[in-house]
């Protein structure tokens, strides 16, 4: 019996199950604390506390804004214009801006929760404070990289709450956004989280979308329903929960996926 709870705790690499692999290096033990966003009570009722403060301003950058490449002359008699920006360049010009213009817009009909964010900035110690560890993954954070963060949370009709974060690193020596991407997915198939590997999100090489096995639980309050969406757009990591007292599907979490994605 102690033998396979050995192998349990410690699997060597060859029977390692497919999916994410285990985050390595300097910020592993940081990067890798699970998320608690929107745990039961705390959906709505928690942002009477969490942010029930003043707006946080644009965090200074530590570099100036990239801006695109001056048109050519016009003196060579070119009617054609400028060259387009090539991919990599137009996502830079765009993503080196205002990052709360890049947040999906609250649909029809749905409503900001009173003291939620609607399209604000988030700083490092406000995103730290929905993980089980804030003060490990604070220190990650400001280790030379997170720069930013961005977000906007509403409610819709049948109850259904939508959470989206846009998390900006600085990579000037490492990709930070590939870890912290790496070590969220990492423990997502655990039984207390979604309990799956989830799925891949089309046209991205690691994005996926989790549905929850089963809802979470709390004596005195209803069931429940989760399901989180996980990308990366360059140094950009994006993150959607939502939850919901019926089951969440598929469809909606992917939808969102997809939206945000394209607006990146």
């Amino acid at each position: 019996m102690e033998a396979t709870e050995e192998t349990r705790a410690e699997p060597r690499p060859e029977a390692a199950p497919a999916g994410p692999s285990r985050p390595r290096g300097r910020t592993a033990a940081l990067i890798a604390g699970a998320a608690v966003l929107g745990v039961l009570t705390g959906v709505v009722t928690g942002y009477a506390v969490q942010y029930d403060r003043p707006p946080t301003p644009l965090p200074p950058l530590s570099q100036s804004v990239p801006r695109a490449p001056e048109p050519p002359s016009a003196a060579a008699g070119d009617k054609d214009g400028p060259e387009p920006l090539s991919a990599r360049e137009d996502r830079i010009v765009r993503t080196g801006g205002d990052l709360r213009k890049l947040l999906l817009k609250k649909p029809k009909g749905a409503q900001i929760p009173p003291g939620a964010p609607d399209g604000d900035w988030m700083t490092a110690a406000e995103y730290a404070e929905n993980f089980e560890h804030p003060a490990g993954m604070f220190e990650g954070l400001t280790e030379e990289t997170f720069r930013r963060a961005a977000v906007i949370d509403w409610e819709e009709g049948d109850g259904t709450f939508v959470s989206v974060r846009l998390v900006q690193f600085r990579e000037t020596q490492n990709v930070y956004s590939a870890e912290f991407l790496d070590g969220q997915q990492w423990y997502m198939s655990e039984d207390k989280h979604a309990g799956n590997d989830g799925e891949p999100i089309p046209g991205t090489a690691a994005g996926r979308v989790y549905v929850y096995d089963r809802p979470q639980t709390e004596p005195g309050y209803l069931p429940v329903y989760t399901a989180r969406a996980l990308a990366r757009r360059g140094d950009i990591v994006m993150e959607i929960f939502v939850h919901g007292q019926k089951a969440v599907s598929r469809g909606t979490i992917m939808s969102l996926a997809e939206r945000q994605l394209e607006r990146l």
